[in-house]
């Protein structure tokens, strides 16, 4: 019987993503200054609810300031803060860019987030040493990309993840199972990967303070005050995980969208105006991954944080924007009290793929299918907003809080 062959994981984990890539990127359009070396923040739009901070520079760091916080209060810690913009399609160029870099080891990766990815190079061990890998890719990252990632090695994901996490930044860490007891169990339980902020509290009234502490614990006991999520706390204290990489894309159980306003709105048709927009964005989604729906579900968040949800389902399955945006349009006629409303959103549920099912022959709008077709490709050529419905014309200038045509 063919033995059988030990894993070796890699989990790979950008040092201050936003930042780094912004940095990076303005350093390459001529920009003097590395803003990794200044009091630096990447934030949201000041003037909107999103002007949060996103990511900090280490001297930044050193100020008190904290991802999350508003920048107005980032600024009152450090008057010299510099403040730069985030941009999405500067960060998805970078990460696709480390994953192409990651594809030359394996292609066994698995996108965990945008600044993160596992790697199962188990079969590439044949002639090259783990830590040799880890080495070269962590050298070439800086070298070729001009940012830096911390690399965990181990058996499984768990501990390859928990080993990225040790001192930053660009290092390169092991955790295997006989290095647990030293490097793991010391640890606060609070530093176990899916222990979050409200279990914390409840393990140290436990006396759980560590992750030896409840690695120790017994397992019933933990069963017994948290049910199946103390199996798995109980499991990854004690280095317990036999998930595979994942390399393919699982198709969405859901796909919807939604939008914080920069100002309360109150009257209808503006807020149909957002729904129009979302509703064009969500079945666009649903096409790009030839799905279909069967249920729309509408979102109202009112100025008190109140939130409205109300679903209703499809005649048949569709990714039809004009079909969706039909039903969102009744959805939200029925639901609306006239409150201000500062968030909408749009869901659809109950996906299935196009080619598995047997379309309805009432849903036999040829044109309709045909002018999503071609919208689709314009967007997919030259760039989503490159082309919009009628209705949407305005949804920008709201979006941004320029809404002055609004009627009152």
């Amino acid at each position: 019987m063919e033995e059988e062959i030990e894993r070796k994981i890699l989990h790979i984990d950008v040092n201050n993503a936003f930042l780094s890539w912004t940095a990076v990127n303005m350093l390459k359009n001529g920009y003097s200054i590395d803003i990794r070396t200044i009091p630096s923040i990447i934030g949201g739009d000041e003037e909107r609810r999103s002007g949060i901070v996103l990511a900090k520079s280490p001297i930044a760091k050193k100020f008190g300031i904290i991802t999350g916080e508003p920048i107005y209060f980032a600024k009152k810690k450090c008057n010299k803060l510099e403040v730069f913009s985030g941009d999405f399609n500067i960060f998805n160029k970078y990460s696709n860019d480390l994953y192409n870099l990651f594809l030359e080891y394996t292609d066994k990766i698995e996108r965990f987030s945008i600044d993160e990815c596992f790697l199962d190079i188990t079969h590439s061990l044949c002639t090259r040493k783990v830590m040799d890998i880890a080495k070269e890719i962590n050298y070439r990252v800086e070298h070729e990309l001009g940012f830096t990632v911390n690399v965990g090695i181990s058996n499984n994901k768990l501990l390859a993840k928990m080993a990225s996490d040790f001192e930053k930044p660009n290092k390169i860490h092991t955790l295997y199972g006989y290095e647990i007891e030293d490097k793991m169990w010391p640890l606060p339980v609070s530093e176990l990967f899916m222990i979050g902020k409200k279990t914390v509290p409840k393990l140290y009234n436990l006396r759980i303070k560590t992750i030896g502490d409840l690695a120790k614990t017994d397992q019933q006991f933990l069963v017994k005050k948290f049910g199946k999520f103390g199996i798995l706390m109980w499991n990854y204290a004690n280095g317990i995980d036999n998930s595979e990489v994942k390399t393919k894309i699982e198709e969405p159980k859901s796909i919807g969208n939604s939008v914080t306003l920069p100002k309360d709105i109150t009257n209808i048709d503006e807020i149909y105006k957002i729904v129009i927009a979302l509703c064009d964005q969500v079945a666009f989604r649903l096409r790009k991954h030839n799905l279909v729906a069967n249920t729309v579900n509408l979102q109202l968040r009112t100025k008190e944080f109140k939130d409205y949800s109300h679903q209703k389902q499809l005649d048949f399955s569709t990714s039809s924007t004009k079909l969706i945006l039909e039903l969102s349009k009744e959805i939200l006629l029925e639901m609306y009290k006239n409150e201000p409303i500062r968030l909408v959103g749009i869901r659809v549920d109950n996906l299935e793929n196009k080619d598995e099912i047997q379309l309805s022959i009432f849903n036999n709008d040829k044109k309709q299918e045909k002018l999503d077709y071609v919208l689709d490709n314009i967007k997919n050529k030259y760039g989503y907003n490159s082309i919009t419905r009628a209705g949407k014309l305005d949804v920008q200038n709201i979006v941004k809080g320029k809404d002055k045509k609004m009627k009152e």
